[in-house]
């Protein structure tokens, strides 16, 4: 049964308490979210743990380091076996910069990894919607949040760059990650973009949807940092 089958037999009257539940998870009580998750399961599944899930994410990563990436999932027959349906083992809140491209560092194809991109992987509300949907709906068993080298986003916060139009909200979303940041350090900006990861791992735990699917043990949230230079992702904590 795709998403969209089960969506459309999820009563109205639940429909309702989910998105009382998941509209600014920021503001609504965790009371609430779990009424609607006690009676709504994730509703997609595969046979990997969360661990299993992110071992995988790894050894694609080590491959596509060592150069001897597989590169599945990525014929036209393979995209169009996965047309009616999705089954993403894990989802990614990652930047937007064009140097970051989720497929190619961990070495997957469509269908394996539900993506979320926004420049400085801000955790909005519109992307920990999505990333609710990811997980829950769609069975992810891993969520990363990956930064980056070199982040114009994280740099421009540090700055206090004045910018036009609706940047601003990008860098707005970045200011508290950076508060105890300590401007004396010469690696100040490879400090901020880890400390917005972790920053914004939290601001995903604030999500009563997300934090009862790693309560349950069906989702694990992990912080990343990806570096240009050698290709390698490593764990931020």
């Amino acid at each position: 049964m795709t998403a969209k089958n089960i969506l459309n037999n999820v009563s109205r009257r639940n429909i309702i308490k989910f998105g009382a539940a998941a509209i600014g998870t920021s503001v609504v009580t965790a009371g609430i979210g779990s009424k609607f998750l006690s009676t709504q399961p994730a509703v997609a599944n595969n046979d990997l743990t969360p661990d299993e899930a992110l071992e995988r994410l790894m050894e694609g990563n080590q491959r596509f380091i060592s150069g001897k990436s597989n590169r599945p999932h990525q014929t036209l027959k393979d995209l169009q076996s996965v047309s009616a349906s999705q089954k993403p083992f894990a989802a990614i809140l990652s930047c937007a910069d064009s140097r970051v491209p989720s497929e190619i560092l961990f070495d997957r194809g469509f269908g394996d990894l539900f993506i979320c991109r926004v420049a400085g992987n801000v955790a909005t509300p519109e992307e920990i919607g999505s990333l609710e949907f990811g997980t829950l709906v769609l069975g992810a068993k891993v969520l990363l949040v990956m930064g980056h080298k070199n982040c114009g986003a994280v740099d421009a916060t540090i700055k206090g760059a004045q910018v036009p139009g609706q940047i601003a909200s990008l860098l707005d979303a970045i200011k508290p990650a950076l508060a105890k940041l300590d401007p004396k350090k010469a690696a100040q900006l490879e400090a901020g973009i880890k400390a917005n990861v972790v920053y914004q791992v939290a601001k995903l735990q604030e999500s009563p949807v997300i934090s009862k699917l790693v309560n349950d043990g069906q989702l694990k949230i992990v912080g990343a940092y990806f570096d240009f230079d050698s290709g390698k992702i490593s764990w931020v904590s």
